[in-house]
C-alpha cells in the first residue's frame, strides 16, 4: 500500500529542507517549494515552474499542499467578518474567521475539531470533543485566510493571529506551537510573535510550560467567575484546576515572562456583570500586570443567558480602571453569521 503523503504545512522550513537532501536534491528547491507555498500563496503543483521537474514529480507524489477545502463562506452584514466552513481530510470541519478593525486584519483559527473543556456558554464547548488538529491543519488556515486577502485586495497580507477559534490550544500544546513556529518563519508568513494571542480557559499545565518555554506570544485566559464556585459553575475544567492554582501560575507566567496576561470575562446578565462581581475581580488581579477584556455574551443555541447592556459594560469598566486594572469592552463581530466569541460550531466536528 503506498504511504499517504506528508502534509506540506506540518513540516518546518528546516524539515522540508532535510527532506529535500534525502531524496537527493539541493536545498535550494526546498526553499523554492517554501517561497512557493507561504510567500507566493501558490497552492498548484503546476504552477511552480522554477521546481525542476524530477523534485517537483518527487514533492507532488509524497506530499500533499493540504489546502483545506471551502464548505462554507458567510459573509457578515457588519461588512468586517467572513466565516469560512472548512473541511478535513476525514470529513470533519472547522470554522476560520476573518475579522477587520481599524488599521489590521486578524485570523481566528482553531486547534482542535470540538472541544473537550465543556464552558457552558461557548457553542465549541457545547459540541464535545473529536479530535486534535495537526500542525498542518493549524497552518492551512491561516494560510487559506492570507490567500483570501490576497484575492480581495490584491496582495494584502496576514499580519495578526488569534488562537481562538474551536478548541482549547493548551490541551493540543505541542501541535500548536509547531504550527506558531511555522506561520512566524521570517521566509514564509513571517508573523510577528508579538501580532499572535493564544487564548486559554486555565489549562495550568500549558501555562507553566509557556512561561518556562519563554514563548514570546501574548497569552489570553479565559476568566469569566472571580470565586471557585462562580466560575466552576460556567468553566466546568476549575474543577480539574481551581481558581487559586490558576492565580498562582499566571502570577508565575507574569514574573517568568516580564509581560501581561489578558484576561477574558463574558459579561452575562445577572449572572456575573453586578458591581460585586466587578470589584472581585479587582480584588482577585490587583497588582498583576494584566488587562480585562469584557466580551458581552454571544447567544448560542444552548444556553439561555443574556448579554450585558452598555451601561452595566461599562460601570463594570470603570470599576476594574478603580484597581488600576486596564479593560476594554470588545467589539463585536459577526454576531449575525455566529462568527463571534465563543460561537463557533459545526453539526459534526
Amino acid at each position: 500500500m503506498k504511504p499517504a503523503a506528508v502534509n506540506l504545512h506540518d513540516l518546518t522550513r528546516e524539515e522540508l529542507r532535510v527532506l529535500a537532501v534525502r531524496w537527493g536534491f539541493s536545498s535550494v528547491h526546498a526553499a523554492r517549494l517554501w517561497r512557493y507555498a507561504y510567500v507566493d500563496g501558490v497552492g498548484d503543483w503546476a504552477r511552480m515552474p522554477e521546481l525542476p521537474a524530477k523534485f517537483r514529480a518527487r514533492a507532488e507524489a509524497e506530499l500533499a499542499l493540504a489546502l483545506l477545502p471551502v464548505a462554507l463562506d458567510t459573509h457578515s452584514s457588519d461588512g468586517f467578518t467572513r466565516k469560512f466552513l472548512l473541511s478535513l481530510t476525514d470529513d470533519r470541519r472547522i470554522e476560520t474567521v476573518l475579522m477587520r478593525y481599524t488599521g489590521r486584519v486578524t485570523a481566528c483559527i482553531s486547534s482542535q475539531a470540538g472541544c473537550a473543556m465543556g464552558c457552558v456558554f461557548c457553542a465549541t464547548g457545547q459540541m464535545g470533543f473529536a479530535r486534535h488538529l495537526t500542525p498542518g491543519e493549524i497552518v492551512a488556515q491561516a494560510v487559506h485566510v492570507d490567500r483570501a486577502l490576497r484575492a480581495e485586495n490584491g496582495g494584502e497580507r496576514l499580519r495578526n493571529l488569534v488562537l481562538m477559534g474551536m478548541g482549547e490550544p493548551l490541551h493540543n500544546y505541542d501541535a500548536v506551537m509547531k504550527a506558531v513556529d511555522i506561520v512566524c518563519d521570517s521566509a514564509g508568513l513571517s508573523l510577528g510573535t508579538k501580532k499572535i494571542t493564544l487564548s486559554t480557559v486555565g489549562v495550568i499545565p500549558g501555562i507553566i510550560r509557556l512561561a518556562d518555554e519563554a514563548r514570546p506570544i501574548h497569552l489570553a485566559v479565559s476568566l469569566h467567575g472571580a470565586t471557585q464556585e462562580e466560575r466552576a459553575a460556567l468553566v466546568p475544567v476549575a474543577r480539574k484546576w481551581p481558581l487559586a492554582d490558576l492565580m498562582d501560575a499566571c502570577r508565575y507566567y507574569i514574573e517568568k515572562q516580564q509581560r501581561r496576561i489578558f484576561y477574558e470575562w463574558t459579561l452575562i446578565e445577572g449572572k456575573n456583570d453586578a458591581a460585586e462581581n466587578a470589584h472581585a475581580v479587582g480584588r482577585l488581579l490587583h497588582g498583576q500586570e494584566a488587562q480585562v477584556n469584557l466580551i458581552p455574551l454571544n447567544p448560542t443555541a444552548g444556553y439561555g443567558g443574556e448579554p450585558t447592556g452598555r451601561e452595566a459594560a461599562r460601570r463594570f469598566q470603570h470599576i476594574l480602571a478603580e484597581y488600576g486594572l486596564p479593560c476594554t469592552v470588545r467589539q463585536r463581530r459577526g454576531i449575525d453569521i455566529a462568527a463571534g466569541c465563543g460561537q463557533l460550531a459545526v453539526t459534526r466536528a
